[in-house]
């Protein structure tokens, strides 16, 4: 199934629909909706207030017959989630007991706000504005779920069953995926990233590698990542090769006993080079560092992103 990658609502599965936010970098997440007899299901909410209210009125003609009853936050990023407060009361929001503990400790709409509006010096404060600098986070409230689950849980959405499934920790400590059996479409969060390099802040590149197996073995015929196109088991497995490959380098640096920053810098990603936001390779570099060598320092979000604003500085001309 070719589905544009245009911003708006797609059909991509029989009352299955994606939400698509080109060009996906930071921030511009996509999102989805399952319709039943009488009722629907939503698959994650955006960055802002803004944005969210515009997917909703798209979906408001699909779901007047059939209300959103519930809904799955795949994970605690705000791009993800920040727009779970426009969803009524009566709809169950569903994450995993990670993921919701990540919504309330996790990283703020305020806290962002203040990382595009504070002096960082030049590099970091440009980066930081261009990640986030589109987005409105005033009058965000968080809310979290109202179901949370250990492993997996089937919502029964009007008559079709939608399976959720965490897959994580991997991208956060929490992933999850939906998957709709009836359509054979699945629902990836940020599992998945097409026509982007993919950044770890938890879990661990090996558990990365078995969602990606878990995900293939659904096999789907539609795949909706959290940022890019639509795609299949290809993309799948693409992502897989990268993530492997990156675990390969790290192998060879930790054995030759490079720090971690030094192993980030002197990563050959090879064809993966000319993907967009290469320079994440610093934060999944950082994190399996962590989990690899005792005594790595923990550093705040703040330098996270001025390491990655220099990385790519110093790889502009190289790329």
């Amino acid at each position: 199934m070719a589905i544009d990658y245009t911003r708006g609502l797609h059909e991509v599965g029989p009352d299955v629909w994606a939400w698509l936010l080109p060009d996906g970098e930071w921030g511009m997440s996509n999102a989805g909706l399952v319709r039943g007899v009488d009722q629907s299901f939503l698959v994650d909410t955006l960055f802002d207030l803004p944005l969210t209210t515009e997917m909703l009125d798209a979906l408001a003609g699909l779901v007047e017959a059939a209300p959103i009853a519930g809904a799955l936050n795949t994970h605690a990023n705000g791009d993800h989630c920040f727009g779970n407060q426009l969803l009524g009361d009566d709809v169950k929001i569903h994450a995993t007991r990670d993921t919701d503990h990540e919504i309330h400790h996790g990283t703020t709409p305020e806290r962002l706000q203040m990382l595009v509006s504070s002096d960082f010096g030049p590099v970091t404060s440009e980066f930081l504005r261009s990640c986030f600098g589109a987005f409105d986070f005033e009058g965000i409230a968080l809310r979290g779920a109202d179901v949370t689950f250990d492993d997996e849980l089937t919502v029964d959405v009007g008559g079709r069953a939608v399976e959720l499934l965490r897959l994580g920790p991997a991208h956060t400590a929490g992933d999850a995926i939906a998957h709709v059996p009836d359509a054979k479409v699945v629902f990836a969060g940020d599992l998945l990233f097409i026509g982007g390099t993919p950044i770890m802040w938890a879990g661990s590149l090996e558990n990365w590698m078995r969602a990606c197996d878990r995900m293939a073995a659904l096999d789907p015929d539609v795949v909706v990542p959290g940022h890019g196109p639509v795609t299949d088991v290809d993309g799948i497995a693409e992502m897989r090769r990268y993530l492997a490959h990156v675990t390969e380098g790290i192998a060879d640096a930790l054995a030759a006993g490079r720090p971690w920053r030094e192993a980030a810098d002197r990563m050959d990603l090879d064809r993966f080079a000319s993907w967009p936001q290469a320079e994440r390779i610093v934060v999944t570099t950082y994190h399996a560092y962590r989990q690899a060598v005792a005594g790595v320092p923990a550093e705040d979000g703040v330098h996270l992103f001025g390491e990655m604003a220099a990385w790519r500085q110093r790889h502009a001309g190289r790329r």
